[in-house]
This record gives C-alpha cells, structure tokens and sequence, in this order.
C-alpha cells in the first residue's frame, strides 16, 4: 500500500496566505456593494428630481459617503446612472464570442435578443418606467447613452474580426457591427418609448418581438451566413 507523503512545511501556505485570498473577497464584495448602493441611491435622486438639478454632494450626503468616494466609483456622474455600462458595451461582442456552432452573428443576436425580453437584460433595453424617463428629460444622459453605443458598436467589431480572422483592412466586420448595432438602436429605442408610454408588459414584448424580427430579417440577405462559427470547433 502507497501512502501520500504529506506536504512539507515549506510548501503548505502560512495563515497569512490562506488568509489573503479571503480579505481581497470581502474587499472586492464590499465595494460591488457599495458601488451598488451609491448608483441606486443617485439613481433614485435623479428620478426624483433630474439629472441636472442632483449635485454630487447631495448624493454623497444621501449614501453617507465622502464625495470622493462618489467621484473615485463614477469619475462621471453620468455612469452613477449607467453603471452597467461596461455589460451593455460588451453584450453584442459577448453574444458572438457565445453563440452556437453553425450560426451565424446575426441569427446569435437575433436569437439571444427575442430570449431576454422578458427581462431587464444589458441586450434589450428594458429598464424602469422612471429609468426611461429620466434618460429622455437629460440631454447629458442622452449624450453618455450614445457613446457607450459607440463603443458597443467598436466592440461587436473587434469580435467580428476576430470570429472572422479579417484583415486589418478589411471593411466587413465595421460595416457589419453597423448594421448589426443599429437594429439594437432601433430596437433600444422603441422600447424605451413604449416603457415611457407604460406600455403593457404582453403588449410590450410582443411589440418589440415584432419589430425585432423584422428588423433581422431586412440584414439577413447580406449577414444571414456571416460570421458563421465552424461546427468543427
């Protein structure tokens, strides 16, 4: 019968170092969550009140937090409102890199659009009646909403290229992400439009459902085949 030898002094980690990994979790979750209370605090400000008439001190007061410690979390008080900024940027690109051997980007992110509607999800729009107003009143906020969609665009791109192995001066994977962002734009839009009008949740979905697979099936002459993941791995 063999037996394990038992690990030397040498190699076995000390109490501080078993300890480590266990502090940097608390810290990581402690400030999750006070990133979390500090954007639903402002959020719930700005609904509230508007974006422009909430001051950064009034939200530091109301969170029972130092301004800095706003400003170190959201450099930018717009991303105290967008704080899933960096899942929705990532949401088109993180579909592609995901989707199923044999389909294509546009049948992924038709797909995976027309799965989350019942939900608040960083692909569809969803949000809060008082979320969607508050965007529409801000100028600021409307401003803010566009360049993340650039950089969700910019995003979808980088994957496209990388799906397709395309040149560096190949045009496809920008013209593509184009088409392809701008029907989440439409898509974005109407939807918030409709959250505005408190629009019926079954009303809503299939509405946007609709006009989802339509919107697909205009790209889906020129896209339908592109990007498609080889079944073989």
């Amino acid at each position: 019968m063999t037996t394990t030898p038992a690990a030397s002094a040498e190699s076995r980690p000390g109490p501080a170092e078993a300890a480590e990994p266990a502090e940097r979790g608390l810290r990581d979750r402690k400030k999750r969550e006070t990133r979390d209370r500090l954007a639903h605090v402002a959020t719930l400000l700005f609904i509230e009140r508007g974006f422009e008439q909430v001051t950064i001190a009034e939200i530091a007061e109301a969170a029972h937090v130092s301004k800095m410690t706003v400003s170190n979390y959201f450099p930018l008080k717009e991303d105290l409102v967008f704080d899933a900024g960096q899942s929705v940027l990532d949401s088109l690109a993180r579909t592609v890199r995901e989707r199923a051997p044999g389909e294509s980007a546009l049948h992924a992110l038709r797909r995976a659009y027309l799965a989350t509607l019942g939900e608040q999800h960083p692909l569809n729009g969803r949000c809060t009646t008082g979320f969607a107003r508050l965007v529409h009143d801000s100028p600021r906020l409307r401003a803010r909403e566009r360049e993340i969609d650039e950089q969700r665009e910019g995003a979808l791109a980088a994957a496209l290229t990388e799906a397709t192995r395309a040149a560096a001066d190949d045009p496809a994977p920008d013209l593509s992400a184009a088409q392809l962002a701008s029907v989440h734009r439409v898509l974005h839009r109407t939807a918030r439009a409709l959250i505005r009008q408190d629009t019926p949740e079954d009303a809503l979905v299939e509405r946007l459902a609709e006009l989802a697979r339509t919107a697909f099936a205009v790209l889906e002459p020129a896209l339908g085949g592109y990007a498609t993941r080889p079944t073989n791995g």
